[in-house]
């Protein structure tokens, strides 16, 4: 249709009755709509034309664009042709729009969100941004757009236009963001109690399969070639992060995993470094308790001897009822320590924690074009990596650890792991501590780091700095199982390759159940011989007895185990347990020998009563499958799956795997642990190799939705394409981001 046709059209269904003087408006106002509709289109054809993407055999996309914006425009086109869904979903979510799309259940999700994202906040932080990031965000948004002009077939759920701000509303790539701490049940009961009075919202599982990370620096004395290697290997929802390369004539040349709908390899590496980041417990976010008392018809909270008002924002909300979109405006208050999220014992709590959208941009990004240590430090001065530790690695053999990024200084008197009192100004931050103040490792002695999301006190053996030296609100984090293994496989190591990495990396030793079988054995020993337990349990008990605590899919002693860890942790659920306590010694020692053993025959029963016998192989009840790209799987015993000898990190499981049964299924399928993994050396060329849980495509038809199956099962990786002249040997399709549909 011509653009004469178009205003014709919608000039004729005005109402006949305008004035001259409204038609030639709305007259105007179509043609600059339709100029600015050309304008946009020939915009993005240029980006498309300095833009190539080529797919290899994986169906990894490899961008290559003239300027690092060209580059983002194709990477995030390319985003979008193997899961449009996935990156729009990311930014209805970080917009604070899931209700919109999935209704009242998401509101106050929304309603958090938007205690922390106004649009008309991040817009003037997108005006006040450097040049270069504002090139990027304008690009980003371009990509999108263009992805949607070229496929008219994609109906997006919510957002029919991106725009480049909103690129300000994700910025740093985590699985479990900061403002994921706060509770929306605890929101709606302080701010909307009676609405909906009955609904209960589901939070976040914080005891559910771990959602950390493995990381391991080796440096060059230990590896056989010489050079330093690094071990990449993020524990997230599965196809929480594709895979993606990265290329341009300014210096960007960046492989690695990015989250959905971000323009930033999060956690990868380039010729010259490469950046594993682990999710940390260093202290980053605290709650403070308000003494608060209405005052001339506002809300005030003491704050030393002054009554201090309480910022009054209110908040519209959007959220979807049957075909309708109803809105609720809900009023949230801001004291100097951030929003108020609930009240305890008559005081309303307020939270504090990180906001600096346009550095957390700058900082995701930056650290991709790094050449050297020296670079990628000054990016880790920028103190924006909220929830994560970094282990780093580089092609000088440098290998170093930071333990979390954003640490707030604090008066060590109070305890920061439980709320303080917001009314006494000794408890206000101080401040961020600086980037050498913080738990940090450079080339230790050892010639290894491993982090684990387990204490960074053990992360270089025994050159691991020494807690007593930091501040305890520096590093909650507690030794566990997988922690426990990294140093025993990593210790008394050398003459690395990246095979004996990625086997290191896999080995298979659940050692949550080091100190736990042996306890199970001493309460079954202390059985008389008449009681009927004795007999019952006999075989199983010898099945655990001359289990290796290795995983793997023949093993019968996994299944044993991992049942009855399983049962025992869930029956332990209500005893009062130390929170700095090694769990797994905490269940050895304090459960009854009865709760052990009535634990174990209720997992013997569950294999007997799901699998026909007890003596069932650990493959046989752990599978991947993966037949639908909806966000939270569907699994179905009736169709085909493949056996997996992984484990959960829980257990000590280094290649994670965190599968249970569902409501229709007997067998357990895994959504949660390793996903993307790779293994990166440093030398005069960079070598990779990796492997992507399933395949890099969310299309159900495509080639590459499970193409990496097989390969993931096995814990065999494919050789990583970095160099031009690789990739083009392996090339599978070459185009311009709109050549193909």
């Amino acid at each position: 249709m011509t653009a004469f046709n178009l205003l014709h059209l919608d000039l004729a269904s005005f109402n006949p009755f305008m004035t001259k003087k409204s038609t030639l408006f709305c007259f105007l106002i179509l043609l600059w709509s339709f100029a600015t509709a050309q304008n946009d289109l020939q915009r993005w054809q240029n980006r498309a034309n300095q833009t190539e993407i080529i797919r290899d055999e994986w169906g990894i996309p490899h961008i290559y664009g003239k300027t690092d914006a060209d580059a983002v425009f194709g990477m995030i086109y390319a985003q979008c042709e193997d899961d449009f869904n996935r990156v729009e979903v990311n930014y209805i979510n970080a917009m604070g729009r899931m209700a919109e799309v999935e209704g009242i259940s998401q509101l106050y999700s929304d309603f958090r969100m938007k205690l922390y994202i106004d649009e008309e906040i991040v817009k003037k932080e997108y005006a006040g941004s450097p040049k270069w990031l504002k090139d990027l965000m304008d690009a980003w948004a371009d990509g999108i757009n263009y992805f949607l002009h070229t496929h008219p077939e994609v109906k997006p759920k919510l957002i029919t236009k991106f725009e480049p701000w909103m690129a300000l509303t994700f910025s740093e790539g985590s699985i479990g963001g900061d403002i994921e701490t706060i509770s929306v049940n605890q929101l709606k009961a302080f701010y909307d109690k009676d609405f909906h009075a009955n609904l209960v919202l589901q939070e976040r599982d914080w005891m559910e399969e771990p959602r950390g990370s493995n990381g391991f620096a080796i440096s060059p004395k230990l590896s056989k070639s010489g050079n330093a290697l690094l071990l990449i290997n993020p524990h997230t929802s599965f196809y929480f992060r594709p895979e993606v390369h990265m290329v341009s004539e300014e210096g960007l040349n960046a492989y690695g995993a990015v989250t959905w709908g971000q323009f930033f390899i999060y956690q990868g590496f380039n010729e010259f470094n490469g950046w594993m980041h682990t999710s940390s417990r260093a202290d980053a976010i605290d709650h403070f308790a308000l003494r608060v008392e209405k005052k001339n018809g506002k809300y005030h909270y003491l704050f030393g001897e002054e009554w201090k008002p309480l910022t009054e924002k209110n908040i519209l909300l959007k959220y979807k009822e049957g075909d309708e979109i109803l809105e609720r405006e809900i009023t949230a208050y801001y004291s100097h320590h951030g929003p108020v999220i609930r009240e305890e014992d008559g005081k309303w709590i307020a939270i504090s924690l990180m906001v600096e959208r346009v550095k957390a941009l700058t900082q995701s990004y930056s650290r991709t074009k790094t050449k050297n240590h020296q670079e990628f430090k000054a990016t880790m001065e920028l103190k924006t990596n909220s929830s994560n530790n970094t282990v780093y690695a580089d092609r000088d053999g440098n290998i170093v650890y930071y333990h979390g990024n954003f640490i707030p200084i604090r008066d060590p008197q109070f305890d920061w792991r439980n709320v303080v009192d917001g009314s006494n100004p000794a408890t206000d931050w101080k401040g961020l501590h600086e980037v050498e103040e913080m738990i940090y490792i450079e080339n230790p002695e050892n010639g290894w780091i491993q982090n684990c999301n387990s204490t960074p006190f053990t992360a270089a053996g025994p050159y691991s700095p020494k807690k007593e030296d930091y501040p305890p609100y520096m590093a909650w984090d507690l030794e566990n199982a997988r922690g426990l293994n990294a140093v025993r496989v990593l210790t008394g190591q050398k003459d690395f390759t990246l095979e004996s990495l990625i086997a290191t990396a896999y080995e298979p030793t659940l050692m949550a159940f080091e100190p736990l079988i042996p306890a199970l054995q001493k309460a079954y020993n202390a059985l008389p011989d008449s009681h009927p337990k004795k007999e019952r349990l006999k075989e199983p008990m010898k099945a655990l007895a001359n289990w290796d605590l290795k995983t793997g899919v023949n093993s019968v002693g996994t299944s044993l185990a991992v049942l009855w860890g399983g049962q025992l942790m869930a029956d332990a659920r209500d005893l009062d347990r130390p929170w700095d306590v090694y769990i797994f010694d905490f269940l050895a020692q304090e459960t009854t020998d009865g709760m052990k053993l009535e634990a174990f025959e209720k997992a013997i029963n569950k294999l007997n009563e799901d699998f026909g016998t007890w003596n069932t192989p650990w493959g046989d009840i752990n599978r991947f499958q993966r037949v639908t790209n909806e966000i939270q799987g569907k699994f179905f015993d009736e169709l085909p799956s493949l056996p997996i000898g992984y484990n959960s990190s829980l257990w000590g499981s280094l290649a994670a795997y965190g599968s249970r049964a569902y409501p229709n299924t007997k067998k357990w399928y895994g959504n949660v642990g390793n996903s993307f993994v790779a293994v990166v050396e440093f030398g005069e060329k960079v070598k990779a190799k990796s492997i992507l849980a399933g395949g890099q495509s969310g299309n159900p038809f495509s080639p590459h939705f499970v193409d990496q199956a097989e390969k993931y099962a096995k814990g065999e990786f494919k050789d990583v394409h970095y160099y031009k002249e690789e990739v083009l040997k392996n090339a599978r399709a070459k185009y311009k981001p709109g050549e193909r549909n």
